[in-house]
């Protein structure tokens, strides 16, 4: 339990410094909602969805994912900044878990991601987006999001651990980020790719969670068969999974070798 409250200690301090100096979190945000508007009106009318449906709808829940996707190079960046200016050498030096410092970030993220969805939501209903199935669909599909938040988070922790401190760091993360939002679901159905590429974006971990959080919210998928379409919800849990499970150790083993 020492861990759990050392972790929410920490996670205040981030949030306070967040609140001293919002800009990263809000320029964050306002460049998701600025993709949100570009494809809605600029490119969604040229669109079209196998089964049909409005682009809204289908743009909404993709961009709520690809925004958690996000998270890797905001949590890369702190983690590394920590590192430069000795705020992690101080923390090594108390009597606390080397596990609470990634926590404590983890937790603070957690908490922003969850303001961040919640805006993105009202932002969708302000353009038209609805969703049509329960509420407790609902409130399951945003678990899933910050499920696969809090998975690329942990991607961020290592990469700040180890190649945060370096220069051209951030363009590592973008070229990352960016090929593996974009070759996903998140704004085009694979059925609509050539073969290849919608084989590959099928298998994308940002479709699973995109297809699964659409399926929920009553959405139209862009999928009408083939594994996805059968076992998103299962991808969708599956997949964070994997990726929390490789890159928690290897998390720690990159704090660890901070002492050396």
């Amino acid at each position: 339990m020492s861990i759990v409250r050392e972790g929410l200690i920490l996670s205040r301090r981030d949030l306070a410094h967040w609140g001293r100096q919002p800009w990263t979190p809000i320029f964050n945000l306002l460049f998701t909602i600025m993709l949100l508007l570009v494809f809605a009106f600029i490119f969604g009318g040229s669109i079209e969805l196998p089964g049909g449906g409005d682009y809204i709808h289908f743009l909404l829940p993709g961009m709520m994912t690809l925004a958690m996707m996000f998270g890797v190079e905001t949590t890369m960046t702190t983690m590394a900044n920590d590192a430069k200016k000795g705020i992690t050498d101080r923390f090594r030096s108390m009597p606390i878990s080397d596990a609470s410092v990634s926590l404590g970030r983890a937790g603070a993220d957690m908490v922003s991601s969850t303001v961040e969805i919640v805006i993105l939501l009202i932002g969708g209903l302000l353009l038209g987006w609805r969703a049509t199935n329960s509420p407790l669909a609902g409130l399951l599909a945003v678990v899933l999001l910050l499920w696969l938040r809090f998975a690329v988070l942990w991607i961020g922790i290592y990469l700040g651990l180890t190649v945060g401190k370096h220069e051209g760091a951030t363009v590592l993360v973008q070229v990352l980020v960016w090929p593996i939002g974009f070759l996903s679901n998140v704004f085009a159905a694979p059925e609509f790719m050539p073969n290849w590429l919608g084989a590959v974006a099928s298998w994308n971990p940002i479709s699973a969670t995109a297809t699964a959080v659409r399926e929920l919210f009553g959405n139209p998928t862009g999928v009408t068969g083939g594994w996805l379409d059968d076992y998103s919800l299962l991808a969708a849990v599956a997949w964070p999974l994997v990726i929390t499970a490789v890159f928690v150790p290897l998390s720690a083993h990159a704090y660890r070798r901070l002492r050396k």
